[in-house]
């Protein structure tokens, strides 16, 4: 399954939201650099979707802000 993701970095807390139109939002307190913000991103996408992390990967956006996710 491939779903598209909007992150929003250094947001105040860590959530995932999923808007009208089937984008999923992901808040994170990471900061973008170093890949600090898509460790954080499949690690929360995982908890959301109940898959281990290894099954997460991320196909296009590697330094985007809209990414789109395989899980």
């Amino acid at each position: 399954m491939i779903v598209k993701v909007r992150v929003i970095p250094r947001a105040r807390q860590n959530k995932v939201t999923v808007d009208s139109d089937g984008t999923v939002r992901v808040h994170t307190v990471a900061a973008p650099a170093d890949g600090q913000a898509n460790d954080a991103i499949i690690k929360m996408l995982a908890k959301y979707y109940d898959v281990p992390k290894t099954s997460i990967k991320i196909i296009r956006g590697q330094t985007s802000r809209d990414k789109f996710i395989e899980l």
